[in-house]
């Protein structure tokens, strides 16, 4: 392949543009990994309660019927761009505490509730569907009545329920889109290569599965060596050919023939997640034999699961729920920061290369060796020059630690630090660099690694904090 310069890249990725999902959350996110064999899980089911049949407010001539009409012919398109969730119910109740308490008998199958507030109430009949503890949202548009000044207590009361008091029917979007991501966090299966590190809570298969529902099932290194050693090597070649060597905009260090065994890793890690019904892998054996991990974590980004390496169960919570939510992968990063340019420069060697979603389009990229030992195989990944991002991760199991950026290039140290290199510019560098990690604790993995999504997904996390029983922390 032709020689082409790190710079030489900007003007690829930065051209590329942004790809936009409907309403930018994650639209049939298990297609990509269905096709490639992974079973289905079943739709999140929300019960929708259409509340109010009119009065003063919105007005007294108002027609219930017709406006719960136009919500559901909306909704109908919401649940074929989602692609996983199914509306249920569709009651439409008048505004009384009587009628709230007869429909909540019948929410006992779904895995949500979405409350459509039509017109003036106490809050009352909202509440009663509110206490039924399903995951919750209410949406209200203007003049519908002032029932949802009532949300934010009850939210500090620990009611999980998100409210939006919108004229836009996106916002239903957003809102089913949330909807989904306590529930299939219940349902994950997350395999852990060599044990897990990271805060100790995430570490407790335990209190994992008591906090967040997802079950870690452990994997012996040896495990995953004879799944390497099973698969069929015109397999492995295949697949390095195809989705690696035939697509990489050049190879600089590595071998083909260390590249078909990287390849071999991810059909074995496919065929181990695939047995255990699992929608994500971490290892803290991904930098040794049979083979480095980048390469096969990278794939299992890229078809919307999530492949973590070293172990870290923070950040590879922290990327099922982004996934879950906004159908994005994440970036691993050992963040530096640059006071000089007011910027944080995150970097690593294993990198998703369809940072917009597994729909959108591959980043050009590299092969290149893992850079610590110079030896295996890596990627070095053009990120999207102008992106907005947010940086975070899930600590403790009880905290988002959150803050947002803009790629405003890609680094250019080649001789120094990890393969996949993107500078981004941040509010106030010096103040972000202070409060790092607030009063986090751990080894140096734990204290320094956060994750890199594309978009800006802050304002959504602190709904997701509610729905999840979090904590939001901005870090800058």
């Amino acid at each position: 392949m032709g020689e082409i310069s790190r710079r030489a890249f900007l003007s690829t990725a930065t051209a590329t543009g942004s790809v936009l999902w409907a309403g930018g959350w994650a639209v049939r996110p298990w297609a990509a990994a269905q096709e490639a064999g992974w079973p289905r899980l079943p739709p999140v089911k929300i019960h929708v309660v259409y509340v109010g049949t009119g009065g003063a407010w919105p007005t007294p001539t108002f027609d219930a019927p017709a406006e719960v009409a136009k919500f559901k012919n909306y909704l109908a398109g919401v649940e074929t761009r989602l692609g996983d969730i199914k509306f249920v119910g569709g009651e439409l109740i008048p505004n009384t505490t009587a009628a709230a308490v007869e429909v909540s008998g019948r929410l006992k199958d779904a895995d949500a509730v979405l409350l459509v507030h039509l017109s003036f109430g106490s809050g009352e009949p909202l509440k009663r569907l509110v206490e039924v503890g399903l995951p919750a949202a209410i949406f209200s548009q203007p003049f519908s009545g002032h029932d949802w000044m009532y949300v934010p207590r009850w939210q500090k009361a620990g009611k999980k329920v998100i409210m939006a008091t919108s004229s836009d029917y996106r916002e239903l979007e957003r809102a089913a889109a949330l909807l989904r991501v306590p529930v299939r966090m219940r349902q994950s299966r997350i395999l852990v290569v060599g044990g897990p590190r990271g805060t100790a809570p995430a570490c407790s298969a335990e209190q994992v599965q008591r906090v967040l529902g997802s079950e870690l099932v452990p994997v012996s290194p040896e495990r995953v060596s004879a799944a390497h050693q099973a698969v069929d090597p015109q397999a492995a070649e295949a697949e390095a050919d195809q989705y690696w060597i035939g697509q990489a905009t050049k190879i600089v260090e590595p071998s083909r023939a260390d590249i078909i065994n990287s390849a071999r890793l991810y059909l074995a890690l496919k065929d181990l997640m695939i047995r255990e019904r699992a929608q994500a892998i971490t290892s803290s054996h991904c930098m040794s034999q049979p083979a480095k991990g980048c390469l096969a974590f990278s794939k299992l980004n890229d078809l919307g699961l999530v492949g973590a390496c070293e172990g870290d169960m923070d950040s590879t919570l922290t990327m099922l729920i982004f996934a879950y939510a906004f159908g994005v992968p994440g970036f691993i990063s050992d963040p530096l920061f640059d006071t000089a340019r007011n910027a944080v420069i995150h970097a690593h060697c294993t990198s998703t290369t369809k940072l917009d979603g597994p729909q959108g389009p591959r980043a050009p990229f590299l092969i290149r060796t893992q850079c610590d030992s110079n030896q295996g195989v890596s990627l070095e990944v053009q990120m999207r020059v102008g992106q907005e991002i947010t940086c975070a991760k899930l600590v403790n199991l009880d905290t988002m630690l959150i803050s947002t950026g803009k790629i405003v290039e890609l680094t250019d140290f080649h001789d120094r630090g990890c393969r996949t290199q993107i500078t981004t510019e941040v509010s106030n560098a010096r103040d972000m660099a202070r409060r790092w990690g607030s009063d986090l604790e751990g080894d140096m993995m734990t204290l320094l690694h956060r994750v890199v999504f594309y978009g800006n997904r802050v304002e959504s996390m602190r709904d997701l904090a509610v729905l999840l029983g979090l904590k939001v922390v901005e870090e800058g």
